[in-house]
């Protein structure tokens, strides 16, 4: 089984553009031998699909043939697409849709035979076995937790952890920890913006500008360990 899967935390850095620095790092993953890519927006509540999907295509080079997925058409362009690719938005509408679609096993299968796989936000989130650390509401219910399973962790985009003054919510951390009490055997990769997994033939690389963190249980208590741009993080899979 060879995977080949792009896992980024968001579609923006900062104060940048729409995947601006995304880009060049799908274009170095993607080469120039891919002709199509299959683009999932089901995470989308209130955008048009197609309109969706020109935000991607003027992101990336116009070599690519960016092909949308629709709910009447998902099976099928997935099914002969060179690559996968799938946007941010709501996680348990992603998951939801990618259910009733019947597109979910599907996208399982081509990542394990190695058709080349890129996610951002809740298209990352569903490449963890499943999506109980997202940071969505859950506006819809899919039917299962259970997501991709491509790695035997779960993941956390947009990760930012900060006390508020005055602010009696959990912090991010604190949410996380409430996962890892009641499965204390399975640990989250928190992705900061600007970060991204790269997993190509069972080799895990952390990318991007800025470190990225593990969280675990430790004598059931959350343990935090830095992972750093560039380093190699395969011992987690």
């Amino acid at each position: 089984m060879h995977q080949r899967i792009l896992a980024f935390s968001s579609s923006r850095t900062g104060n940048g553009g729409y995947l601006e620095t995304a880009a060049p790092v799908i274009n170095n993953f993607l080469g120039n031998t891919i002709a199509t890519i299959a683009f999932v927006p089901f995470a989308s509540v209130d955008a048009n699909y197609e309109e969706y999907t020109d935000k991607v295509r003027a992101a990336l080079p116009a070599t690519y043939n960016i092909i949308t997925v629709t709910h009447e058409n998902a099976t099928s362009i997935i099914a002969t697409a060179d690559a996968i690719m799938i946007g941010g938005g709501n996680t348990f509408k992603l998951l939801h849709d990618l259910y009733s679609t019947n597109a979910l096993q599907l996208v399982q299968q081509k990542v394990n035979n190695g058709t080349p796989y890129i996610g951002w936000s809740a298209g990352s989130n569903i490449t963890g076995a499943t999506i109980c650390t997202t940071n969505d509401m859950p506006i819809i219910n899919p039917g299962s937790f259970n997501a991709l399973a491509f790695f035997p962790f779960q993941i956390n985009p947009h990760y930012y952890n900060v006390t508020v003054p005055g602010f009696n919510g959990e912090t991010r951390d604190q949410r996380l920890e409430e996962f890892l009490l009641l499965n204390p055997s399975v640990p989250i990769v928190a992705l900061p913006e600007g970060t991204a997994l790269l997993l190509d033939n069972n080799k895990l690389m952390m990318t991007g500008s800025t470190a990225a963190f593990v969280l675990s249980n430790k004598n059931n208590a959350l343990h935090k360990t830095i992972i750093a741009a560039g380093e190699d993080c395969s011992y987690l899979m």
